[in-house]
């Protein structure tokens, strides 16, 4: 009988073991880390034609470059740029890198790590549009990426210049639909908005002025991670050490 109970014990314990193990959340207990991003931001992240579906761009990259540093692995999972805050307070991601601006109403929901690239806001339009300021966009329809910092910096010209915004999810979508006449411009960043403008030759643009700390990127992480002072020390040195700018010149082609 004695036999008996030391033997349900033992295997209770155990199986306590392994339910402890399979639940655990803490990022020191994981080899492999749940990056979470929305791949139509090139060169940023995008999937490329012939790579077999492969999340490439700068960000991966990166995410890449300081998962290793720490001992990780990286999962790179595409979702709507909308959905991203969400997968950080659902458990579903480990953090988020998708050239995401630290705007103060998204730090209330998440934490952020230090600001790794700086970008500007950059208005698309026809080049018959005739449209080449901000002013020029009164009573448009401008179209931005639902949840990004373009669909707020449109709202905010909206207050002193009339005009109508819609969002879509994908950027590629944005373009279409400038491209139909159902937009008269875009907004969208300027790193991203190059590539599209050489290949669509009937495009114009212009840059707004901004303070640059506004367009920064930066990697979100859910509230309370560990994970956000460790990436920020190994942002830091890659900083110091050249290597961030090494991957910026890859993707980028030139200095920031």
């Amino acid at each position: 009988m004695k036999k008996a109970i030391i033997l349900f014990m033992t295997t209770i314990l155990f199986a306590g073991i392994l339910a402890a193990c399979g639940k655990s959340n803490n990022a020191g207990d994981k080899k492999t880390l749940v990056m979470a991003t929305s791949a139509d931001y090139a060169p940023f992240e995008y999937t490329e034609s012939g790579k077999g579906g492969e999340i490439i761009g700068f960000d991966v990259d990166l995410a890449k470059a300081i998962a290793g540093k720490l001992g990780y692995e990286v999962e790179v999972k595409d979702m709507d740029f909308g959905g991203l805050i969400q997968s950080l307070k659902s458990g579903q991601a480990d953090f988020v890198l998708a050239g995401m601006t630290p705007t103060e109403k998204r730090k209330k929901n998440v934490d952020f790590s230090d600001i790794y690239y700086t970008a500007q806001h950059m208005v698309i339009s026809k080049k018959e549009s005739g449209i080449a300021t901000v002013e020029d966009l009164e009573g448009k329809t401008v179209g931005v990426q639902l949840g990004s910092i373009q669909e707020g910096k449109a709202e905010e010209i909206n207050k002193t210049v009339a005009l109508k915004v819609e969002n879509r999810n994908r950027i590629p979508e944005l373009i279409q639909e400038l491209k139909a006449g159902r937009f008269d411009a875009i907004i969208i960043e300027d790193t991203v908005a190059k590539g599209y403008l050489k290949k669509e030759a009937d495009l114009t643009n212009f840059t707004m002025s901004d303070d640059p700390e506004e367009a920064g990127s930066a990697i979100a992480f859910p509230k309370d991670s560990d994970l956000t002072e460790k990436f920020n020390q190994e942002l830091k040195k890659m900083k110091e050490n050249g290597e961030l700018q090494e991957l910026i010149v890859k993707w980028f082609g030139g200095e920031n």
